[in-house]
């Protein structure tokens, strides 16, 4: 057959519009094309990588043979557009806009206050919208998978979820509760009956009801077009790489004969990431997507075939269909597979990732190819002339090899699944990941084994691993010599043995965690043994003596529940005006326009004429002197501008301690030591990796705590709190323990990363600088300082930001600088986004720290004398170190009153990437430490936790370790709620009595007191300004120094104006916020954001309306909009700036005293969890937080603050583990490597309650800031965990562990939980073997 002529022409639809793209760039993606090329900047880009959903858009496809639309939802950032050949994209702006009507969705998830920050919000809703459009009616179990693939930073999941459970009708609900209710009814959780207490914080009752006729239909068009196919081949040519889309299996074959070397490509999600991150290039692409051989299915007595082009998702759905038609012992490796597909990354990459693809990509952690290995797969690979039959099983040679099959061999076509009706048969999986859902596995196993017939001897046995090699690794050796025995206890501890004897896993292993790595490969096998026992005894249940309730829990997965919870908080007054919204939960001013795409982010501006994109060259080395830098060959390549230096910066490169540019030697690997400056950022990006540095290492490069200690390497002096005689003290005490424990450090990985935009303008030097940072005054300070021009020169606009957490304080000004330095050398506008592994790699995050204590105290648990020390991971540079460190000691007590207390502390100097300012700023590494040696007290003393902790709580009227003097009665008041609220002694019954039933799952529960000051330590950083004008047509316009960054500021704002000027909200306007308008700003941070800013527009209000009384009390039955009018003919100014002066603040760190905090936050949170002990892997059973906000401005918002701040704690203390080689590298630059909770991480129970009233004269309407404090409570999470893992270790006879580092990830979990596997794992020898990883901590 001769082949089809081939032709450039690319057709798709993008919300209901069609496209035609001729010469399609292969190195387009789509994410990329929608916002760039087509303007729809609605979908956005975080990752980069397809692991945090922001970029989901939906695809739909129709099949012509079976007349089927498909609808799924993918990563747009890993989609080639040269791949959409035929399909249909749906965007969120082509759901619903404000100009036309909002789709259901849009409005539930704004309404419903799922959305903050709002950069995460349109993937989300396409989540949701993909969801309904394949299911209107969902269930619960299908909204959680959808929202699976999706990260939050700012919300903590709660209202998103909710907003998607207001899709699912109580038919589709489990039933399932203790009274056989919807588990949707919380009528249960209802607070008590007070008439002043709320618990609905929106009115599902206004949601508008989904239409599923109103949706966009596929376009009839391409209906035509797929239905009438031309045979022929699609070529598209880029600059550099050619895409080839062939329409039949012998062109294909053709194809692959002529480029050998050239990768095929379905789904992208392997072949992609690599190009964008490792550099990986192919000239020649292939993609068989039309190839319906590739996609056929065929069902036969013997078995299932796939083609190797079916998406990962669509071969879930087809063997969940299958396993419910066949009998139990044909399906063993169906429900396998099924296990892990049901887990393995999110729905997104599922959709997209092929079954070929995943297979031949042979990747070291693949969920599928251990079982394929062990489950009798085969696979038909097609040549030129010839189809093959490969076995996976037996010698798995295929998924073993990093090397290609033979020359001979072009691709997999189908894989055929082997059905086995041996009732002697056995088949299982098992995978343990960092976190529940969307996280690649740090081990999986497939294991297989055939009995002799009527016994339990072993007559073949199949065991192959992932993730302990570079491949699938198979204990072939092991399994021969365990032919013949029988499956006994004694077979058991010799297969243990010989596995770990066969597989080999240095400790310079890639991905570390060796020893946990080799017991979970051996938990694994006890796993299946138990699991083979079960199933023989449920077909025999006289012949095989059954498994104990302790043993058969070892084989239940922590079932996956949809969180449910309630928020309740004081009600607005009854005699309150409606028009006052002063205390009501009012939706997040953007929220509509979050959930429609519509809210425009610093780099959703349009492309300016001659605009410029830039890319930083970053050290490789963690000290060096720079010898020589050879930009020639980058100059030299199309479409490059220049490449900016530190000789061209016009004014000061930064300062001695933070140069913008590198200058004459580098001091950590991921410092900017030059950038290229682009007429578009793939031009950018491909010059600076041409971009030729030389350098000559220098000594001595300091890593760890430890090693700046040992070098004595410090950033500023040394910080002391002391009261009481502590040495005299801890003479008289009963009891004294000592020990450390080590808090690793936390990204930011705020949705939107690092962004700005500098446009000079033609006269006077003026700039305009676009940013996403906190502090736009220190943005301009450090932009005027390095081009040496006066500050009144340079606009700072910021609209809104993506999420922050305090990595927007300082960074983004430096940053902001350094794409200056590129604008005032060019003379063009010149945009800077950072990509997420460079955001990473280059802003540092929460500092490591390490914490010593020596603990006095009695008998009874009451402490009488405490001794600490911290050091924490500074970085390269100061930045905010020497505060962070301060702001450690000056909170370290937390709730306690410890009469005699020394603590010190040090910022140590590192050759790591400067860390910084983030959320809770210090407290919650220090009261981290506090709450540790709490703990280990109440270990001694043989005491609940919680009652040493009530023991030394403040308890009237006292002074803080630094004399500020506080009312703990508030503190008291959170406690005692809390208690009563989480049924706290009833559930540690509970808790107590499964541990005693239970001995390889553990439940631990923990409740903490939190006191948490607010604020910042001198005067000058509380002041504030604001600007009201008001119209004479009676609009009214605010603007004020605060930075919307997702906390609701904006919406209190208006709030406080609408009050003040006794006008609804919908009179009220806020813009942006820009250093014209308000100067001198103060960053918004410290959780006074809007107390501060608050009380600057109150004051402007109220001075218009003062100005207005005279005009009013001769109307006073006029509107407002005749008293303006009114105003503006008497020539009265309708305009009034507002300025609030500040609280008084003062540290005198000689004495060790000051007033320093206006006030104090308090609160309690308690958690309960559930482990596994053989894996590590916990359960988020249940958190009830009790906060005290005072009087709430906004429920909505502050109850959003407290769940976002607790679950980013969460992560903090559970989860997020950055990893550095020796040399300073950091390896963890993404949502691959490092995990944050997602929305199957929350606890499956949830309740938060705001404290009724209480007065609180400092802050505006007796408010307070509750930005950060939600943060600690996290740790209820960890403490639980620990008490878990201590009645495991209590139960083994092993002595309770005083310290658990931070954070309690599964490897920790399970090497904690000692016992007859861990015992098995050789010790290794670390001297002279450097490790993969080490703890900079």
């Amino acid at each position: 057959m001769p082949r089809s002529k081939e032709t450039d022409e690319l057709v798709f639809f993008v919300n209901g519009r069609k496209v035609i793209e001729k010469n399609a760039d292969p190195e387009m993606n789509l994410l990329f094309y929608l916002r760039k090329t087509l303007q729809l900047t609605g979908t956005k880009d975080s990752c980069g990588g397809g692991n945090c959903g922001a970029c989901t858009v939906m695809i739909s496809r129709y099949d012509p043979i079976s007349k089927k639309i498909s609808h799924f939802s993918v990563a747009a950032c890993l989609v080639p557009i040269c791949s959409l050949y035929g399909a249909a994209i749906t965007t969120v702006e082509g759901i619903g806009n404000t100009k036309t009507r909002i789709h259901p969705v849009q409005e539930r998830i704004a309404k419903g206050h799922g959305t903050q920050c709002g950069f995460c919000t349109p993937g989300m809703v396409m989540s949701i919208y993909t969801l309904l459009r394949n299911h209107p009616q969902p269930s619960t179990e299908q909204l959680m998978e959808s929202l699976s693939g999706n990260l939050c930073r700012c919300t903590g999941y709660r209202p998103i979820v909710e907003s998607g459970k207001s899709f699912i009708s109580s038919s589709s609900c489990c039933q399932m509760n203790e009274k056989g209710r919807c588990c949707l009814d919380q009528k249960e959780n209802k607070p008590e009956n007070k008439s002043n207490v709320c618990a609905k914080l929106y009115e599902k009752e206004e949601f508008q009801p989904l239409d599923p006729t109103q949706e966009l239909i596929f376009p009839p068009e391409l209906m035509r077009m797929l239905e009438n196919p031309q045979k022929k081949i699609l070529t598209f040519h880029g600059e550099r790489i050619t895409w080839i889309i062939p329409s039949t299996l012998r062109e294909l074959l053709e194809l692959k004969t002529e480029y050998p070397n050239a990768p095929l490509v379905m789904g992208n999600t392997a072949l992609g990431p690599d190009m964008k991150f490792k550099g990986v290039f192919y000239p020649i692409i292939i993609s068989p997507a039309r190839i319906s051989e590739l996609l056929a299915i065929s069902k036969t007595k013997e078995g299932l075939t796939l083609g190797a082009g079916l998406s990962l998702a669509q071969v879930k759905t087809i063997l969940a269909d299958v396993v419910t038609k066949l009998p139990e012992e044909k399906t063993q490796t169906y429900r396998a597979l099924l296990k892990h597909l049901r887990t393995l990354a999110g729905p997104q990459i599922r959709n997209m990732a092929s079954l070929g693809g995943h297979i031949v990509s042979r990747q070291p952690i693949s969920d599928l190819n251990p079982i394929l290995g062990v489950g009798k797969c085969i696979l038909n690979v097609a040549s030129k002339g010839e189809l093959l039959n490969s076995l996976i099983g037996g010698n798995a040679s295929f998924i073993l090899t990093e090397q290609t099959m033979g020359k001979k061999v072009n691709f997999i076509s189908q894989s055929h699944f082997a059905e086995s009706d041996n009732p002697w048969e056995f088949v299982s999986a098992f995978r343990q990941a960092p976190c529940q859902q969307n996280a690649l596995a740090v081990v999986n196993t497939g294991v297989r084994v055939l009995f002799k017939e009527d016994t339990t001897t072993i007559a073949d046995l199949n065991i192959l691993y992932g993730g302990l090699g570079p491949t699938t690794v198979n204990a072939n050796k092991s399994c021969r010599q365990l032919i013949g025995r029988c499956w006994d206890e004694g077979m058991l501890n010799d297969a243990c043995r010989l596995v770990l004897e066969e597989i080999a896993l240095p400790q310079s292993a890639p991905g570390g965690m060796v020893a946990y790595r080799r017991t979970l490969a051996i938990s694994f096998f006890f796993k299946f043994y138990l699991d083979v026992l079960q199933q023989l005894r449920m077909r025999d249940p006289r012949g095989y003596p059954g498994l104990s309730k302790t043993l058969i829990s070892v084989l239940e997965d922590f079932p996956l529940a949809i969180p449910q919870g309630m928020q309740s908080f004081e009600c607005v007054d009854p005699q309150q005006p409606p028009h006052d919204p002063v205390g009501r939960p009012i939706m997040h001013q953007s929220g509509i326009k979050h959930a429609t795409g519509e809210a425009v982010f610093c780099d959703d501006m349009p492309v300016l004429a001659e605009e410029l994109f830039l890319a930083v060259v970053t050290s490789t080395r963690p000290h060096a002197r720079i010898i020589s830098i050879d930009a020639s060959e980058a100059l030299a390549l199309p479409g490059v501008a220049d490449v900016i230096t530190a000789q061209d910066v016009p004014g000061n490169n930064g300062s001695e301690e933070e140069r913008l540019y590198a200058q004459d030697e580098v001091i950590c690997v991921g410092q900017i030591v030059c950038a290229v400056a682009a007429d578009s950022y793939a031009h950018a990006k491909q010059a600076a990796k041409k971009v030729k540095i030389v350098y000559q290492d220098l000594e001595p490069v300091i890593v760890t705590i430890q090693d700046a200690i040992q070098h004595k390497s410090f950033i500023g002096p040394e910080k002391k709190l002391e009261q009481g005689n502590v040495e005299e003290a801890f003479q008289c005490v009963d009891q004294i323990i000592e020990g450390e424990v080590h808090f690793g450090g936390q990204e930011h990985f705020y949705m939107e990363t690092q962004s700005v935009r500098v446009v000079p303008k033609k006269e006077d030097k003026e700039i305009d600088i676009y940013v996403s940072s906190q502090d736009a005054a220190f943005t301009q300070d450090m932009v005027a300082c390095t081009l040496g021009i006066q500050k009144n020169r340079i606009n700072c606009h910021v609209k809104r930001v993506g999420g922050a957490f305090g990595g927007k304080a300082s960074k983004s000004g430096l940053l902001a600088a350094v794409a200056a330095v590129a604008a005032h050398k060019t003379g063009c506008p010149v945009r800077f986004v950072l990509e997420r592994g460079d955001d990473m790699l280059i802003t540092g995050g929460r500092h490591p720290l390490l914490g010593k204590y020596k603990i006095g105290f009695m008998n009874n648990g009451k402490i009488k004398a405490a001794d600490i020390d911290y050091h924490i991971n500074g970085g390269c540079t100061p930045d905010d170190s020497e505060l962070v460190i301060e702001y450690a000691l000056l909170k370290m007590e937390n709730a306690y009153k410890i009469p005699n207390l020394r603590v010190r502390g040090r910022a140590c100097k590192t050759n790591l990437p400067s860390n910084t300012a983030f959320r809770g700023f210090g407290f919650p590494q220090g009261a981290f430490v506090t709450e540790t040696w709490m703990t280990a007290v109440a270990s001694k003393c043989h005491l609940p936790p919680e009652t040493v902790r009530e023991l030394n709580m403040y308890k009237t009227i006292d002074k803080t370790i630094h004399k500020q003097e506080f009312d703990p009665k508030n503190l008291i008041k959170c406690w005692h709620k809390c208690m009563e609220n989480s049924s706290y002694s009833s559930r540690r019954k509970a808790v107590e009595e499964f541990n005693q039933q239970s001995f390889w799952k553990k439940r631990g529960i923990s409740i903490i007191p939190m006191k948490f000051s607010v604020g910042f330590p001198k005067t000058f950083y509380y002041q504030a300004a604001a600007l009201v004008h008001v119209y004479t047509d009676g609009s009214v316009l605010v603007a004020h120094g605060g930075v919307e960054l997702g906390q609701g500021i904006n919406t209190k704002m208006i709030q406080v104006a609408s009050r003040e000027l006794q006008l609804p909200m919908s009179y009220i306007h806020l813009g942006e916020m820009n250093t014209m308008t308000v100067p001198n700003t103060i960053a918004t941070a410290a959780s006074t954001g809007a107390d501060v800013n608050g009380k600057a527009v109150q004051n402007a209000c109220q001075t218009l309306r003062k100005r207005l009384e005279p005009i009013i009390s001769q109307n006073p039955n006029g509107t407002w909009e005749e008293w303006v009018n009114e105003a503006f003919t008497q020539s009265i100014s309708l305009s009034a700036t507002g300025y609030f002066r500040g609280y008084e603040a003062h540290m005198d760190w000689e004495k060790g005293e000051g007033d320093i905090y206006p006030y104090f936050v308090f609160g309690a949170a308690c958690s309960e969890v559930e482990i596994d002990c053989l894996t590590g892997a916990h359960k988020n059973i249940r958190t009830d937080i009790v906060m005290d906000a005072s009087f709430s401005i906004n429920p909505a918002v502050d109850i959003g603050q407290i769940e976002g701040a607790f679950v980013q704690g969460l992560g903090l203390y559970t989860l997020e583990e950055l990893k550095y080689s020796p040399e300073g590298v950091l390896y963890t630059r993404g949502p691959k490597q490092y995990k944050l909770p997602s929305v199957t991480d929350i606890p499956e129970e949830f309740h938060v309650s705001l404290l009724t009233t209480t007065q609180n004269p400092k802050a505006i309407y007796s408010s307070k800031g509750l930005g950060e404090s939600g943060m600690f409570l996290g740790s209820s999470v960890f403490f639980a965990i620990a008490d878990a893992v201590a009645a495991a270790r209590k139960e083994r006879g092993l002595a309770p562990l005083l310290a658990m580092n931070s954070p309690a990830t599964p490897e920790q979990i399970r090497m904690a939980c000692v016992d007859q596997f861990t015992e098995l794992v050789p010790q290794i020898d670390s001297e002279g073997c450097k490790p993969w990883s080490i703890p900079v901590a």
